[in-house]
């Protein structure tokens, strides 16, 4: 069970009794740690950067053209021009390989970073999944109730060390339900709370810590839908099995109101 927890193949109620194992038994919750960060070195070892054959050609063909030229020439003070070219030659397959290896070097950092941000973003969206099925298995009350966003907000004061804004006008079927205060990556984080229809919504709030991780593309993640955006300061993602259309227009609405919300709070 705990491999298929790391690999994000468990079902939703199997995934609520995992969870609820795993907060009273420290030796389960440190295997299927170790499991984590194994499945996530691995994905990383497995994105490394190989030569393309096309390269190994153009390699080859440019060491192939040089070694004539180095076994023929044979400088000496009557011929000047000779070795100059020679010279000439040698300093244009030099800066060739130069090139070919700054190339390289390039691309094998593009594609480590490409795989550290997936690898971030796929540890959040595990991360969030995880902490919304332990709300929804909870089934206990927010420690906020309330539907007033006049009431929520000022609630985190002194909590969080950031502000944010939540939308006005949201449509007829969506409600605040509350929030909680809670956890990410180590970090204090806002949990808002939300209704749409009869699908509950996590959206998780948190001050930016350097990495992009928040703003990937749309994930699933044992049955639900993983979304979100960051802003100059904050960190937003929702989770949530309704329809992620309505799910992203959502996401939208808060995004839209956060111009000028990041101060940190008194």
């Amino acid at each position: 069970m705990l491999s298929a927890l790391a690999d994000g193949e468990l079902p939703v109620e199997e995934l609520a009794r995992a969870n609820e194992h795993l907060a009273g038994c420290p030796q389960c919750t440190s295997i299927a740690l170790v499991q984590s960060l194994l499945k996530s070195a691995t994905a990383r070892a497995g994105q490394r950067y190989a030569p393309t054959a096309g390269l190994r050609e153009r390699v080859a063909r440019l060491a192939a053209e040089e070694a004539p030229r180095t076994a023929q020439a044979s400088p000496s003070p009557r011929t000047p021009r000779a070795a100059w070219g020679f010279g000439a030659y040698g300093w244009a397959a030099a800066c060739a390989l130069l090139l070919v290896g700054v190339s390289i070097f390039l691309v094998q950092r593009n594609v480590q970073r490409r795989s550290i941000a997936s690898s971030t973003y796929a540890g959040l969206v595990t991360e969030v999944s995880d902490q919304h099925i332990a709300t929804l298995a909870a089934n206990s009350p927010p420690e906020v109730i309330s539907s007033d966003r006049h009431t929520v907000k000022p609630w985190f004061q002194g909590k969080i060390p950031f502000s944010f804004n939540l939308p006005q006008n949201l449509p007829g079927d969506v409600t605040l339900d509350g929030a909680n205060l809670t956890y990410l990556r180590s970090q204090p984080t806002a949990q808002l709370l939300y209704s749409i229809g009869k699908h509950r919504v996590s959206v998780f709030l948190q001050k930016k810590t350097g990495a992009n991780a928040a703003g990937g593309p749309m994930a699933e993640h044992s049955g639900f839908h993983v979304t979100g955006f960051t802003t100059g300061d904050l960190e937003v993602v929702a989770v949530s099995d309704v329809d992620p259309a309505r799910l992203s227009d959502l996401v939208e609405r808060i995004e839209e109101v956060q111009t000028g919300a990041h101060e940190p709070a008194k």
